[in-house]
């Protein structure tokens, strides 16, 4: 674990906000030159507190307006394997991610789908079907009030 001083929080929470800034323009908003911002950076990134940078769809622009939370209870633990279920699970499209929980459920799943009738032939179709599914319980997403923002730093 490294030591993180203010700079590097505000680093973090800028990059967590749009990771797309330059380190030219992290570096003038907090005092420091360009390569000194980039090094920064990529201290943080090598020591795994950064783990890339993502772009996020907007998936109802893109057609899928029903957002499901999955909760998968396997049948058979022991009998299939949670490599086998997770290679299957992480092969269907419309799965976005795949969680191993402990809880209720061995699985929480974020699936998206064109509309319910679409929805329902994902899950009979191939949630259903992989190896050891068990029982599910289905949570429809109405609304999304917070995105995953930065830890409290």
């Amino acid at each position: 674990m490294i030591d993180l001083d203010d700079i590097d929080h505000q680093l973090i929470r800028s990059l967590a906000r749009d990771a797309t800034q330059s380190a030219s323009a992290l570096g003038r908003r907090y005092g420091l030159s360009q390569p000194a911002t980039w090094r920064r950076i990529r201290r943080l990134e090598e020591a795994g507190i950064l783990r890339g940078r993502r772009l996020r769809l907007n998936a109802e622009s893109l057609g899928f307006g029903v957002t499901v939370f999955l909760g998968i209870k396997l049948a058979t633990k022991g009998r299939v394997s949670l490599e086998d279920f997770e290679r299957a699970v992480a092969a269907i499209p419309e799965v976005q991610t795949v969680e191993h929980v402990l809880g209720l459920y061995d699985y929480r799943l974020r699936v998206v789908a064109r509309d319910l009738p679409d929805f329902e032939r994902v899950l009979r179709r191939r949630i259903m079907t992989l190896p050891g599914a068990g029982e599910v319980e289905a949570n429809v997403l109405l609304s999304e009030e917070r995105l995953p923002g930065p830890l409290g730093l």
